[in-house]
């Protein structure tokens, strides 16, 4: 399944894309369920991002790896690939990408996933989209409303 959200910002796509680091990783964290952030190296190629997802019930790990980071002068992105994913997900794949519009950016969660089963990732569709569009307004506060 594939989710690609797109949020405009007003600084440039540079500034916007160098600030994706743990501070921002942690205001962009869902408020449900918790996250505990165990490990972050940061978004180059080999990096490791590393939470517990805390349901109040139980705990799951969750571990990407950097797999690629690209810089140009129109856009920039990162990659993290889940190695170590929370039940049902089987596949997932997030690139961070950001690009140049006019003076300012946007910001584009690019989102694959999978369970395995067509049926469960419709059904995990919304709560995927809710997770991530909460991010829309966070995206806004920090780096400007376009």
């Amino acid at each position: 399944m594939k989710i690609h959200l797109e949020t405009k910002v007003r600084q440039d796509y540079r500034s916007v894309f160098d600030a994706f680091d743990e501070q921002l990783f942690r205001k962009l964290a869902p408020p449900y369920p918790r996250l505990q952030l165990l490990r972050f190296d940061g978004s180059e190629p080999g990096d490791v991002v590393e939470v517990e997802l805390q349901t109040g019930i139980k705990s799951f790990r969750w571990t990407s790896l950097i797999t690629e980071r690209v810089v140009t002068g129109a856009e920039a992105y990162f990659v993290d690939q889940g190695q170590e994913l929370p039940p049902p997900l089987q596949l997932w794949h997030h690139r961070h990408l950001v690009t140049k519009n006019g003076g300012g950016a946007i910001i584009h969660d690019i989102i694959t996933y999978s369970t395995g089963n067509k049926l469960l990732d419709l059904l995990l569709y919304p709560f995927m989209l809710a997770a991530f569009g909460m991010r829309k307004p966070i995206y806004r506060r920090e780096f400007g409303e376009a």
